[in-house]
């Protein structure tokens, strides 16, 4: 029986022979917002990305609790820089639905209504290319949501947005996790991750130093690694 809803065990991603993460053995449980942190190629994007699929493991396994098939079908992704396409925001955030045969004008409601959700109030048959840094991620959120996850990927979503973008970003996030979603998300603001994270994973040169409850590791962080960050001092 798997504890949790994903089980890490031993994971490692190599890459020309350098080992990126690992090894990695950690459980993430069914609910709330996880935060991974760490410094500079701590390896959090990569860590995702395995996560999610997008990674092939070099060693070790993740398993998934319960069924796990159904659990992976229901997981999105968004990025930190916003996958494009040559459409209008409507049609980008609808096409989800049509890879899954959805009809294009129930597709469009939908998606309609999911740009609504996130805030994301402007001419939809607007070219994506078009749209401000903050509208793109808005964008890539409706989009990731219309298929509505149980599971929620976000590198640094909010990395390159102001401030008022970013406090609506993290309004979102706080409004999908009191709809069930859970979400596993990177950044490197200690402040966003003192205002959402349910619990923290610290990784320091694409291993795992740290895991546990938000208030516990802002307050006391055990390790020196983690403590160096906080501080703002450089990690060694």
């Amino acid at each position: 029986m798997v504890s949790g809803m994903i089980v890490l065990e031993g994971v490692e991603l190599r890459r020309g022979g350098r080992v990126i993460v690992g090894p990695v053995s950690l459980t993430l449980g069914a609910e709330g917002i996880t935060m991974v942190m760490g410094p500079n190629g701590a390896g959090k994007t990569t860590l995702l990305r395995a996560l999610h699929g997008l990674e092939r493991l070099s060693s070790g396994q993740i398993r998934w609790a319960g069924n796990g098939n159904a659990l992976r079908e229901r997981q999105a992704f968004v990025f930190q820089t916003p996958v494009l396409m040559r459409r209008s925001a409507l049609d980008s955030i609808a096409y989800p639905l049509r890879l899954r045969g959805v009809k294009r004008a129930e597709a469009r409601e939908r998606a309609a209504a999911c740009a609504e959700q996130v805030g994301l109030r402007v001419n939809l048959k607007k070219e994506v290319s078009d749209l401000s840094g903050g509208e793109k991620q808005k964008m890539a959120m409706a989009r990731a949501l219309i298929l509505e996850p149980a599971l929620l990927f976000l590198d640094e979503p909010s990395a390159n947005l102001d401030g008022r973008s970013t406090r609506e970003i993290e309004e979102i996030l706080n409004r999908i996790r009191a709809g069930g979603t859970r979400i596993v998300m990177s950044t490197h603001d200690i402040g966003q991750a003192r205002r959402l994270a349910d619990d923290v994973v610290f990784l320091h040169d694409g291993k795992l130093a740290e895991q546990g409850p938000s208030a516990a590791f802002f307050d006391a962080p055990q390790s020196s690694q983690a403590q160096a960050y906080l501080k703002g001092d450089i990690v060694l």
